[in-house]
C-alpha cells in the first residue's frame, strides 16, 4: 500500500490526456495561429510613424488604433472563451484567422483614417479568438501539471510573432513599402487557415469531454458566474492586468516614437532595443515555465518581483536628470519589460486549478481581459498626455505606475482565499487518484 501511494505521486490526475509527440504536433498547429495573429497585431508597432504620415494624423488619432484593436480583443475574451467552450478550439480558430487575416489585408490596401480603423477592428476580432483557444487546446491534450510550460509555451510563439515584427517586417516596411508588407502578411494568415483545417483536432481519440447543457443565454450567466466567482480566475485577471500592459503598449505602439522622437536614437538602433525586450521575453518565458513547473510557490514572488521590477525600471528612465538616458538604463528598461509577459501567463495558471476543463475557455478570457484592458487605459493615457503636453514622454508614461497600483492592490487582496482553495483542490485530486490507483491494484 505504501508504495501505491508513493508512486501515485508523480501519475497524471484522474482524466489527465496522455501529451506525447502527436499532442505535440497539434498544438503546434494552434500556436502557430498564434504566432501569426501576433505578427498582425504588433505589425503597427514598427509602422507607427509610417501610419501617422500616411493617414496625416497625431498622437492621440495613432493610438485610437491601437486602442480600437485592444478594446474589441478584450471586449471578446469573453464571449471567445464562451464559444471555444460550446465550438471547440478547431471551429473557433478558422473563424479568427479569416478574421485577421481580412483585417490586416484591409489594412494594408487603406488609404483613409476610417478604413483603417475598421480594419484594425476585425483584425482585432480574429486576434481576440487565438490564445485563449491554444490555451484550451494544451488543456485538452496534454496533462494539468503540464499547464505552466504550455502556457509559456504558447506565450514563446506569440513572442516569435513579435519578433518578426520588430526584425524582419520593420526592413521590409522601408525596402518594399507599406502595401507590400501588410498583404504579405496577411497571405501568412491565410496559410495558418489551411493548416488548421487539414490538421488541427480539438482532443485526442478517447479523451472527448463530458457533453454540457447549453441552455442559451442562462448558460452563458450561469458560465461567466461560476468563474468569476472563483478568487483563483479573479487572481488571475489581476495578476494579468498589472504584469503584461507595460511591455506590451512599449511594443504594440509607443516603445518606438518613445526611442526615436525623446531619445533621439535611430531607427535601427530603436528597432535593436524593442528586439532586446522580444529577446528577453524568450529567455524569461523559458525560466519562468520550467521554475512554476517545479516550484508552484514561485508565482507570487515571480509576479510580485516583476511588477516592482517594471516600476523601478520606469521610474529610474523617467527620473534621471538631464536629457537623453544613458544606454545602460534603455538597455535595463528593455530587458525588465521583457519580463512582462511571461508575467501575465502566471495568471492563467493561478485560474486553471479555481475551474473545471469544460469551463476553462470562460475563466481564460476572463484572465486575459485583464492586461488588455490596462493596455487600452495606457495606450489612451499616453496619447493624450502627449497631446496635452507637448510630446513630454516622461510625463505620459508616468501612467504606469496609476495602473501598477491598482492592481497590485487586487493581487494582495486575493491572493490568501485563492491559494488556500487551490491547495484543497488539488488535495482532493491527488485523493481521488490515490483511491482509483488503489482500487485498480486490489481489483487485480
Amino acid at each position: 500500500m505504501t508504495r501505491g501511494l508513493a508512486s501515485s505521486a508523480g501519475r497524471p490526475l484522474p482524466g489527465d490526456p496522455p501529451g506525447g509527440r502527436h499532442a505535440a504536433l497539434v498544438w503546434g498547429v494552434g500556436t502557430s495561429v498564434y504566432l501569426v495573429a501576433v505578427v498582425h497585431r504588433t505589425s503597427l508597432g514598427v509602422a507607427g510613424i509610417d501610419a501617422a504620415d500616411r493617414f496625416h494624423i497625431g498622437a492621440s488619432a495613432l493610438s485610437s488604433f491601437s486602442i480600437l484593436q485592444v478594446l474589441v480583443y478584450a471586449g471578446m475574451q469573453i464571449p471567445v472563451g464562451l464559444m471555444v467552450d460550446r465550438l471547440g478550439t478547431k471551429k473557433v480558430l478558422l473563424l479568427g484567422a479569416t478574421l485577421f487575416t481580412l483585417g490586416q489585408g484591409a489594412f494594408a490596401l487603406s488609404h483613409s483614417y476610417g478604413t483603417a480603423l475598421a480594419a484594425r477592428a476585425v483584425l482585432g476580432c480574429g486576434d481576440a479568438m487565438t490564445f485563449v483557444s491554444v490555451l484550451r487546446l494544451g488543456s485538452r491534450w496534454f496533462p494539468a501539471r503540464r499547464g505552466p510550460m504550455i502556457a509559456q509555451g504558447a506565450a514563446l510563439f506569440g513572442v516569435a510573432g513579435n519578433l518578426v515584427s520588430t526584425v524582419a517586417l520593420s526592413r521590409l516596411l522601408h525596402s518594399a513599402g507599406w502595401t507590400p508588407t501588410f498583404l504579405g502578411t496577411a497571405i501568412g494568415g491565410a496559410a495558418v487557415l489551411v493548416l488548421v483545417a487539414l490538421f488541427l483536432k480539438d482532443h485526442p481519440e478517447g479523451y472527448e469531454p463530458a457533453p454540457a447543457e447549453h441552455a442559451g443565454l442562462q448558460y452563458v450567466r450561469r458560465q461567466i458566474a461560476d468563474a468569476w466567482r472563483e478568487p483563483g480566475t479573479r487572481l488571475g485577471m489581476w495578476t494579468h492586468f498589472t504584469t503584461q500592459f507595460s511591455g506590451m503598449v512599449f511594443l504594440l505602439l509607443w516603445g518606438l516614437p518613445f526611442l526615436v522622437e525623446d531619445q533621439g536614437m535611430s531607427r535601427g538602433a530603436a528597432g535593436g532595443l524593442l528586439t532586446l525586450v522580444v529577446v528577453a521575453n524568450m529567455v524569461f518565458g523559458m525560466l519562468f515555465g520550467q521554475l512554476i513547473s517545479r516550484h508552484h510557490g514561485a508565482r507570487m514572488p515571480l509576479t510580485l518581483g516583476v511588477v516592482a521590477a517594471t516600476a523601478g525600471a520606469w521610474a529610474a528612465t523617467i527620473g534621471w536628470p538631464g536629457g537623453d538616458d544613458p544606454l545602460w538604463l534603455l538597455i535595463t528598461l528593455c530587458v525588465v519589460l521583457g519580463a512582462c509577459g511571461p508575467a501575465s501567463m502566471i495568471g492563467f495558471d493561478f485560474a486553471r486549478p479555481a475551474n473545471p476543463p469544460e469551463r476553462f475557455g470562460t475563466a481564460s478570457g476572463i484572465v486575459n481581459i485583464g492586461g488588455f484592458t490596462a493596455s487600452v487605459l495606457t495606450l489612451l493615457a499616453i496619447g493624450l498626455l502627449l497631446d496635452g503636453t507637448g510630446d513630454n514622454y516622461r510625463i505620459a508614461w508616468s501612467s504606469v505606475f496609476v495602473l501598477q497600483a491598482v492592481g497590485t492592490f487586487q493581487i494582495l487582496r486575493l491572493r490568501r482565499r485563492a491559494e488556500r482553495l487551490e491547495r484543497e483542490r488539488i488535495a482532493v485530486s491527488r485523493i481521488e487518484s490515490v483511491h482509483r490507483l488503489t482500487a485498480t491494484v486490489t481489483s487485480d
